[in-house]
């Protein structure tokens, strides 16, 4: 991977810099530039190429599809033709609205994805490694730059085209953005920024501090008493003590007691929380996804419960 993790971006992390998890209506300067390096690296950059056409060739198909579909004989701001590469480059950066950039990504990585991957690209070996890399660093770029995102088989996704992005993380955040819930607010969007970076373990680590601190900040808030090291499982049997369940709902929530005991912290427990043995332990990006939006519909549940009790 081409990805850095510089100072400034851990710095940020530990601050929970950003009000929202993801924006959708605006493709950042910054992240336009790095995806440009990206094409540079995985499409070859016209002013350095070594005399191969394959380049030339991929970027005037791109160039002329968005000419066809624009229905423009050059792309803006071009007054003239210079290069396929300038005038894709130049109109990326200038573009006004993040439909327009979204359909040139989608475009260029299609490219990337499906021309790419043969020896005599460039006469350059490692052609599938290449492409590869080149859609990994795309996605990680939008995750870092909380764009709302993915590139994944062919197409641009929106990340909460998911309903549980839109009905669980983002209530979380805003139910959690309160001076009772600023430490499980925090870890919560620690662990997006774990999760943006790539760190998977460290996210589910996050998901776990943020689940106990919740339940520790509702204790705190009705002056319940726990102990400091209580676990999941002891404060989830204070609050079931305490009603935050009304009795009469206890018979259909039966399942809920064994959904909260099992779900976080038995993901973060058996992924990232113990020491991993002789073989290092991954946690695939689903795995990772999955227990965010588990966390937030979790928080979302304690705190508006606690939000219902008189």
């Amino acid at each position: 991977m081409a990805v850095y993790d510089l100072y400034s971006k851990r710095l940020a992390r530990q601050k929970g810099e950003g009000a929202d998890v993801y924006k959708y209506d605006e493709i950042p300067q910054q992240l336009r530039v790095q995806i440009i390096h990206i094409i540079d690296k995985a499409l070859g950059d016209r002013r350095y190429v070594d005399g191969s056409s394959r380049a030339d060739q991929a970027y005037r198909v791109i160039v002329t599809t968005l000419r066809q579909e624009l229905g423009v004989f050059i792309l803006p701001p071009a007054h003239r033709e210079y290069s396929y590469y300038t005038e894709l480059r130049d109109f990326f950066l200038a573009a006004q609205n993040a439909e327009t950039c979204l359909d040139l990504i989608e475009l260029v990585f299609r490219v990337i994805d499906y021309s790419t991957r043969t020896f005599d690209y460039m006469n350059k070996s490692g052609y599938n490694e290449r492409a590869d890399e080149a859609i990994a660093d795309l996605n990680i770029r939008f995750k870092e730059n909380a764009v709302g995102y993915q590139y994944v088989d062919g197409e641009i996704v929106r990340v909460d085209s998911e309903l549980i992005h839109a009905q669980a993380v983002k209530p979380a955040l805003r139910l959690l953005n309160t001076k009772e819930y600023a430490g499980p607010h925090q870890e919560f969007l620690n662990a997006y920024g774990h999760y943006r970076e790539g760190r998977n373990k460290e996210a589910l680590n996050d998901c776990l501090k943020a689940f106990e601190s919740t339940m520790k900040a509702i204790c705190d808030k009705r002056g319940w008493t726990y102990d400091a090291g209580d676990n999941a499982k002891a404060l989830i049997n204070i609050l079931f003590q305490k009603g935050l369940v009304p009795p009469f709902w206890q018979n259909q929530f039966a399942h809920l007691r064994g959904l909260l005991e099992s779900s976080i912290p038995t993901g973060r427990n058996k992924q990232s929380g113990h020491g991993q043995g002789a073989t290092p332990t991954t946690v695939p990006d689903h795995m990772a996804a999955y227990m965010l939006h588990m966390t937030a519909s979790t928080l979302v549940f304690l705190t508006m419960a606690e939000q219902s009790l008189p």
